[in-house]
């Protein structure tokens, strides 16, 4: 990469002579010296928040940018977006805010940058929606940047066992199952979340950390470094003095996000056991840096990529555990010594993934945290995509943890989240049911809610491995299970699944990647003819914008179109 002899590709407008002084005047003010307006601008966008503990100290690690920014010969500009907590809003109307939340994310940050002309930005994201919210914003913006991730929570103790967020949604369905007393769930409930940080199993936030790291948008170890570690801090500072080099080397998102590094991003997300998020948010983060990517891309890279870390959910470890395995470098370098990676990506470390890569090694443990690829957890990844006459664009089913691969019975329908929590509370789902949740995809929820209080009262009342669930909407990267979510298109435009009816048999098959409900095409013609569709649940505001823009899910479900 040639050095580039301008470090202030857009700030110079702002900066530089007599009709500019307006301008200069206003920045003074923010604290400019006259040296300062010779140097490169970078904004420092924090998603520092107090709803969520995935978000309550990123404030003081945008302090730590903004110390290795001036470190570094760079004017540092803080501002702020948004974030909603995931944990909090879900199981309720609140969640169908959090996908939208991923728009707003990159819509504002786009307007800030845009706005002030930065010539350089550094985003912080700590729950789930800001990886790939601050990510479709830097491909728009196409100016240096770099990535940082909040960190990751410690673990929670309770009887001498690590515990986290999702040990509470299953909790709360053992106490429904009459498993557990009201004692034990209020300590479970104490215990799960111990302090900053975004939750600990490979859920999520961590899932798109790691993909962003392997995208080499981050700097090594930024997936897994804990939130409240010293590292973490020096990864910040670090951070902010590596803005520069990339200015100097005029190393833009669109050198880094190139097809072969958004592969390289799905297959750590397959070794890691990541989230079926990652499909929607991958595929997000594809259309902001025009780069072609499909469902079908996922299918071929899981087919290949063996599961090697045995993370929750469905496996023991946690981010920390991990993170003291090697992190996400000693999972790339496994995969890189195996064929598995493509190494000449360029990363925002200035170097090729290759180079960032040489010298790496996983460190032993008795019971390993990453397994080799000739001896893996799993063979193949644990994300699929199925496709058939109830899906004919594609659903996302994650296969982790469970058993039963086939799954074959009649369909209980539930037209929201909240008639399945309540027939579960009641007892009338059973073994062999087919569950089908519906109005619940981009347009219909809207927002595509995340359903983890539902499957993992599944989980909490022991019929993981005899019920299927299906759903337009979508679920957190704590559920497991043969649950199948993104199903498209959606019940709102009249998806098949729309056309569902309790008693109608159907067929799912993760090995042959189809997903079938058992009618001929005359009976689904028939029944789609008769169907209407329905008045869009909000009139205005943020959803019903949304619900006029927002893309299938097959799309990323993102509402820059184009």
């Amino acid at each position: 990469m040639a050095k580039s002899a301008n470090f202030k590709p857009r700030s110079t407008m702002m900066t530089e002579g007599v009709g500019r002084s307006p301008n200069r005047a206003m920045l003074r003010a923010t604290g400019f010296t006259d040296a300062d307006f010779k140097k490169s601008i970078v904004g420092i966008a924090s998603t520092w928040s107090e709803v969520t503990p995935c978000n309550m100290h990123i404030d003081k690690l945008a302090l730590r940018v903004h110390e290795g920014c001036r470190k570094g010969g760079v004017v540092p500009q803080t501002f702020g977006t948004i974030t909603v907590s995931d944990g909090i809003s879900m199981g309720h109307e609140g969640m169908k805010y959090s996908l939208v939340s991923r728009e707003v994310i990159a819509d504002s940050i786009e307007t800030v940058a845009g706005a002030e002309r930065f010539d350089g930005l550094i985003t912080i994201g700590g729950c789930d929606k800001n990886m790939p919210g601050c990510m479709m914003a830097i491909s728009r913006i196409n100016t240096p940047s770099i990535f940082i991730y909040g960190g990751t929570i410690m673990p929670g103790k309770l009887h001498g066992k690590d515990i986290d967020i999702v040990s509470i949604f299953e909790a709360v369905g053992q106490y429904q199952a009459k498993k557990i007393s009201a004692k034990e769930l209020k300590a479970v409930e104490c215990n799960a979340c111990p302090g900053p940080g975004s939750c600990g199993g490979m859920y999520t936030a961590n899932t798109m950390s790691s993909a962003i790291e392997a995208m080499g948008m981050s700097l090594p170890y930024s997936a897994s470094t804990p939130a409240i570690s010293k590292q973490k801090a020096d990864e910040c500072v670090a951070a902010g003095k590596q803005i520069k080099k990339l200015l100097q080397l005029g190393l833009r998102p669109s050198d880094i996000m190139t097809r072969e590094a958004f592969e390289n991003a799905i297959t750590v997300v397959m070794a890691v056991g990541g989230s079926t998020n990652a499909v929607l948010h991958l595929l997000a983060m594809a259309k902001a840096a025009n780069v072609e990517l499909n469902l079908q891309d996922f299918n071929r890279i899981s087919d290949r990529t063996p599961l090697l870390v045995d993370m929750k959910p469905g496996g023991k470890y946690v981010m920390v555990n991990l993170h003291n395995a090697g992190g996400i470098p000693a999972v790339m370098k496994e995969l890189f010594n195996a064929g598995l990676i493509h190494g000449d990506c360029m990363t925002v470390t200035g170097k090729t993934v290759a180079q960032n890569l040489k010298g790496i090694k996983i460190k032993p443990s008795i019971n390993p945290v990453i397994h080799s690829v000739t001896s893996p957890v799993k063979p193949r990844g644990q994300v699929v995509v199925l496709h058939g006459n109830l899906a004919p664009e594609g659903g996302v089913a994650k296969i982790k943890g469970i058993k039963n691969l086939q799954h074959r019975g009649p369909a209980k329908v539930f037209e929201d989240e909240e008639d399945v929590f309540a027939a579960l509370k009641r007892g009338t789902i059973v073994a062999g049911d087919t569950i089908v949740i519906r109005n619940e995809g981009p347009k219909g929820g809207p927002g595509m809610r995340e359903m983890l209080a539902v499957t993992s009262a599944i989980i909490g009342q022991g019929l993981g491995d005899s019920v299927a669930l299906i759903t337009d909407g979508r679920f957190s990267g704590g559920t497991y299970g043969l649950v199948v979510g993104h199903v498209a298109p959606e019940t709102y435009v009249g998806g098949p699944i729309a056309l569902i009816k309790d008693g109608d048999i159907i067929a799912l098959d993760v090995e042959k990647k189809t997903m079938l409900v058992e009618l001929s095409d005359e009976e689904l013609a028939r029944r789609r003819a008769e169907w209407k569709q329905p008045k869009p649940r909000y009139k205005r505001g943020v959803l019903r914008k949304y619900i006029e823009l927002v893309s299938s899910a097959s799309q990323g479900a993102v509402t820059d179109q184009f």
